[in-house]
């Protein structure tokens, strides 16, 4: 039933939105409603809410803005009536208070008093410390100057944002280890942006103007989804960089073991092979006639030392790929740039091409290095079955061939 009626709302709220919403609110829009329900809802989780203040939290962020359809003055309220009228039967009445106090708690400044009212303010004001948040700054400018007729200077808009960013605090200790690292960083970016403007220069108000329909839309859904994503990624950033860091120099250092130990076969095999040649091979043959009895053992020894350089050579040996992947490789996130077999043989612009599109995309970057570690696996998988192989023959071969010997002294 909860789920049920969350999807009601949320349908509820995209049409309201819809209908009512002028196309000048570029920042309160849909796409923001969308993204402030996900940060909410990993907000949440982190505090491990039950069923029932969950719902709470998510019903009230769906309708915290949908009192802009009237203008931003007084919206909280105008939010609540909305809230009301819309959920009254459908939850109870302390639910519905809660809902309701959760709403109001936004109206800035914030002062949010229960912990429910502390998360939907930090979700509102997530984009804050998030990568989202040049592109919702542009958009809350535009939305100034088409809404409440406000037309700052690059200065006056700088100043603002600073003001803004320094006297916020996020209420939860959650939200503060999520967003207040990447927020520090935005205001170091605003403070270098603050050196460089020309205290006399101020942009025409013709160089603000409507976003195109295709960047005012957005899906609410994709919206969700790509919130969720940087949210839970910036939430596990530090253990999913040391999990990498960490199976990488594992498979680097194992790669190396493996290669050091086939060269110490490789030295030890040569150095037999070389005594052979030298002393053994000559006492075949004595007086124009084979010793049968020391060929045996002496064959025995050269075949154990080829077998195991052959398969130290094999482990040690690197296998030539083609070299090249496409675009739509890269496209579809299929491809792996991390490993130079896979490129060494593509132009620089696909190349570049390719590594920003990675960049660009942290799910795609993670994939990659997923499967780069897959990939090495398997490459270490068959240098530790060869180097295997090659000691088993060393080590058996060896015994056979002293064995022979030993058994030649004897008779």
């Amino acid at each position: 039933m909860t789920e049920q009626l969350l999807q009601e709302t949320e349908q509820y709220i995209r049409d309201f939105f819809a209908g009512n919403l002028s196309e000048k609110y570029v920042f309160h829009n849909p796409e923001h409603t969308a993204q402030t329900v996900a940060a909410a809802r990993i907000l949440g989780e982190g505090f491990k809410l039950n069923d029932r203040d969950m719902t709470v939290l998510l019903l009230a962020t769906w309708f915290h803005d949908s009192g802009y359809t009237n203008g931003p003055d007084e919206h909280e309220e105008r939010s609540c009536g909305h809230a009301e009228r819309f959920l009254t039967g459908k939850v109870s009445t302390d639910e519905l208070d809660d809902i309701k106090a959760c709403i109001r708690a936004t109206r800035v400044p914030q002062k949010p008093f229960s912990v429910l009212e502390q998360i939907i303010c930090d979700a509102d004001l997530s984009h804050l410390g998030m990568q989202t948040y040049w592109d919702r700054n542009s958009r809350l400018r535009q939305e100034f100057a088409l809404t409440r007729d406000i037309v700052m200077s690059d200065n006056e808009w700088v100043d603002f944002e600073l003001n803004f960013m320094l006297t916020h605090e996020y209420h939860t200790v959650v939200a503060q280890e999520l967003f207040n690292k990447r927020k520090a960083k935005h205001v170091q970016l605003l403070l270098k942006q603050k050196r460089r403007l020309n205290p006399d220069s101020a942009p025409s108000v013709d160089e603000i103007s409507l976003l195109d329909e295709k960047e005012r839309g957005g899906d609410m859904k994709k919206a969700i989804r790509e919130t969720e994503t940087e949210i839970k990624m910036a939430r596990t950033g530090r253990g999913v960089e040391t999990m990498y860091r960490t199976t990488y120099r594992t498979h680097t250092n194992l790669s190396a073991m493996a290669d050091s130990k086939a060269n110490i076969m490789l030295s030890v095999n040569a150095v037999v092979i070389s005594i052979l040649v030298s002393n053994l091979f000559p006492r075949l043959q004595e007086s124009d006639k084979v010793n049968i009895n020391l060929l045996i053992p002496v064959i025995l020894l050269t075949c154990t030392c080829l077998g195991s350089m052959v398969f130290a050579t094999l482990a040690t040996r690197p296998k030539i790929t083609e070299g090249k992947v496409t675009r739509e490789a890269i496209k579809q996130r299929k491809a792996n740039l991390l490993f130079f077999g896979n490129f060494h043989s593509m132009p620089l612009d696909d190349f570049q091409w390719g590594v920003n599109e990675m960049l660009s995309d942290p799910e795609f970057l993670y994939s990659s290095m997923s499967r780069d570690l897959y990939f090495l696996g398997i490459v270490l998988a068959k240098k530790y079955q060869y180097l295997s192989i090659c000691y088993n023959i060393f080590m058996y071969g060896l015994i056979a061939s002293v064995l022979a010997f030993g058994i030649l002294l004897a008779i």
